[in-house]
């Protein structure tokens, strides 16, 4: 288990320990799906969600997902964020909804985490907002594409995972 880290040598789940890791720029990308019909797709183009604005609501629930992140996943540390932003673009050849999170900070560990929860709440906000019109959404294709920063350095999705 000593590539685990959230592991110790007993086997016992536990938080990292990164106070002596240097704080340097730290920036993560991850990008999800809402798989959805193409009737339900243009209530979310043309406005006519009865929730209101679809793209817009889930864009700050996205944000506030990801500035609460070690709320929600036990052993992520809490980060300063300096930035979060959420694309949310529809492709009527999914037909649906392609959500992309970037997150920054300047810290001793990554945001990886961060920009996961960021499309995962994003794109559970899209389905609680129009379940009412379709509740066989799909949510898919939640994947880290980018990330850089720390020790570890650059890492890119290869281009067959990227696509979802």
């Amino acid at each position: 288990m000593s590539d685990l880290t959230h592991f110790d040598a007993e086997g016992a789940a536990h938080m990292v320990d990164v106070s002596d890791k240097p704080a340097t720029r730290r920036v993560a990308v991850a990008e999800g799906c809402v798989i959805m019909a193409p009737a339900t797709l243009a209530l979310v183009t043309e406005g006519r969600a009865k929730k209101g604005d679809v793209a817009g609501v889930a864009r700050l629930a996205g944000i506030m997902g990801a500035k609460r992140t070690a709320d929600l996943i036990p052993l992520c540390h809490p980060l300063p964020l300096s930035k979060v932003s959420l694309d949310i673009t529809p492709d009527p050849d999914l037909p649906g909804l392609r959500l992309t999170a970037t997150v920054a900070t300047t810290g001793p560990t990554g945001v990886e985490m961060e920009a996961l929860t960021a499309v995962s709440v994003a794109a559970l906000t899209v389905y609680d907002m129009l379940k009412a019109v379709q509740k066989d959404m799909a949510i898919t294709g939640i994947r880290l594409l980018m990330k850089e920063g720390g020790r570890s350095g650059r890492f890119e999705a290869p281009a067959a995972v990227r696509s979802a």
